[in-house]
């Protein structure tokens, strides 16, 4: 077994800006609105002819250059996305395929929002046995199975993705990693048609099976409740207190309902990093673009804690202990 680290971020967002009066237009809701429940200002959407594999692959050349190192020395690539190219083959394929990482062995993973802590555990888990270079990519492109008319989602998302490079090193090392679903709650979060259970065919079509789908309620009362605790736990279980923490990165699903966990969290000593007022949610790109964008600015120094806390569809979450 040998310590894993995060040596390099990076991270990749369309050009297009989306307001939110433009977000919410179908939906009838307007800027005021949207801003008081979220605290969400913009968001961006992918050009027509991106699909995830490309802002995936966008970020993980990122990531390569921040660690210095060339697809040539990856041995794993991990895409965390609930929105892949095709549902079939793995978008992390595709991946490998634009980056000529030809060594890599690539797959998906699908916690929904809570995609990237659960394929970094995965790539952790085999690096502290393996060795070698691990690309941990978190990619989604949500804008492509929203209901414009549903103002419950449609104002909520934006498009992009983040990267970690991992390999042995003491700074960034990964200290612990802890997983949870709870499948009773799965309907909370859900895109019904599409799979096994529900082919698209014309009456799935029509009924609008095709769009991503949440009961709100349902998932705030979840975060609210659950969250708190199960962080209390996690940081016991990595024996830490929270006033070691130094930096929180959750996903950033709501920023108004993220005030109120943050709060319940006391973290006495800790930045909670958000990106969302010019993002949105960006799925399982949440947590490493904004770890990316706290890395590039300066933010986090040698030795800081760092709490990452993903949360989505199953449902699950997942934390990971760094220290920078």
């Amino acid at each position: 077994m040998t310590d894993v680290a995060i040596l390099g971020t990076g991270s990749y967002v369309p050009e297009r800006v989306v307001s939110n009066d433009e977000a919410g237009a179908a939906a009838g809701v307007d800027d005021a609105w949207i801003t008081g429940k979220t605290a969400i200002a913009r968001r961006r959407w992918a050009a027509g002819h991106q699909a995830t594999s490309d802002l995936a692959t966008a970020a993980a050349r990122a990531a390569l250059a921040s660690a210095g190192i060339t697809p040539a020395d990856v041995t794993v690539i991990v895409v965390a996305t609930s929105t892949p190219d095709r549902p079939q083959p793995p978008t992390a394929a595709y991946v490998q395929h634009n980056l000529r990482a030809t060594d890599a062995a690539a797959f998906d993973v699908n916690a929904v929002c809570s995609s990237e802590v659960f394929a970094l555990s995965a790539a952790e888990g085999l690096l502290a046995r393996r060795g070698g270079h691990a690309l941990v990519v978190g990619a989604d492109l949500y804008s492509r199975i929203l209901n414009p008319a549903d103002r419950r989602t449609v104002v909520l998302f934006g498009d992009g993705a983040g990267a970690m490079v991992l390999g042995p090193g003491t700074g960034g090392r990964i200290r612990h990693l802890v997983l949870h679903t709870f499948g009773d709650l799965a309907d909370l979060i859900q895109v019904p048609g599409g799979g096994s259970r529900r082919p698209l065919d014309g009456p799935a079509l029509a009924d609008g099976a095709q769009y991503f789908t949440m009961d709100g309620r349902g998932v705030r009362r979840f975060v609210e409740d659950r969250l708190p605790q199960l962080t209390k736990q996690f940081l016991h279980e990595a024996g830490v207190v929270p006033d070691d923490i130094a930096h929180f990165i959750p996903h950033q699903a709501n920023g108004v309902m993220l005030d109120t966990v943050f709060a319940d969290l006391a973290l006495p000593n800790a930045v909670m990093h958000l990106t969302l007022t010019d993002l949105g949610n960006t799925g399982a790109a949440s947590i490493p673009i904004t770890l990316d964008h706290a890395a590039r600015t300066g933010a986090l120094h040698r030795g800081d804690l760092i709490l990452l806390a993903g949360f989505g569809g199953g449902m699950s979450a997942g934390f990971a202990l760094v220290q920078w």
